[in-house]
């Protein structure tokens, strides 16, 4: 039992703090707030997390019940995660701002945008559909366990933030250490970890509801 907890904080750590990427939020915090004063970067980083926290928190809360009302079982949602990760992971792999957390039609609004905390750095740069779909397959994945899984779960999430919030806070110290080459490698790492991570929820998934795929 231990060690199944183990294995699952470990999962829960890595996935969460790679689906929201808080160095790919810091650069596009520093593209969308170059010409702001630093009172109003500081509140918008605080803004912006904030709201990505209480998103993911309460996604993790009634995400079960969300899957219950719609009448999605755990297994189709978990596929779908799984495939919808494996698309950010590609274009992580390939140094690309993944579509599903921020167009390049949201970008180029956001520049001439002083409220650009809500929309688009907390949804869906920070709180996206992939670290919305990766808190409900984790919090369906506690239901069986015990409530240390759970508290598992939300303090990953306050951890992916904290890092989040720290590296926009010093995100002129960090983007002078790190250029964008060293961005792509680092990025194209966490595509890899993301795409493994990602492969592994469908084949949990199809086992799961096709028991012939595992032999029993």
């Amino acid at each position: 039992m231990a060690g199944d907890l183990l294995s699952f904080s470990l999962l829960c750590l890595s996935s969460i703090i790679i689906i929201v990427n808080p160095l790919g939020a810091t650069l596009t915090y520093i593209s969308l707030t170059e010409n702001l004063e630093k009172p109003l970067k500081e509140q918008i980083i605080r803004d912006a997390c904030t709201i990505a926290l209480i998103i993911l928190v309460v996604v993790g809360i009634a995400g079960t019940i969300i899957l219950q009302v719609l009448g999605i079982s755990l297994e189709a949602f978990r596929i779908a995660g799984g495939i919808l990760l494996f698309g950010i992971g590609m274009e992580m792999v390939y140094a690309k701002t993944s579509r599903t957390k921020l167009t390049a039609t949201e970008k180029y609004e956001s520049r001439d945008n002083e409220d650009v905390a809500a929309m688009p750095l907390a949804i869906p740069m920070i709180a996206g559909p992939g670290a919305i779909t990766t808190t409900i397959v984790l919090t369906n994945e506690a239901t069986g366990m015990s409530m240390v899984a759970w508290l598992v779960i939300f303090a990953s999430i306050g951890i992916a933030i904290a890092i989040t919030y720290f590296m926009m806070k010093y995100a002129d110290y960090i983007i002078r250490k790190i250029g964008q080459r060293q961005y792509r490698v680092i990025n194209r790492l966490m595509g890899i970890l993301l795409i493994a991570i990602s492969v592994q929820f469908v084949i949990t998934g199809l086992m799961v509801a096709f028991p012939v795929l595992g032999g029993s």
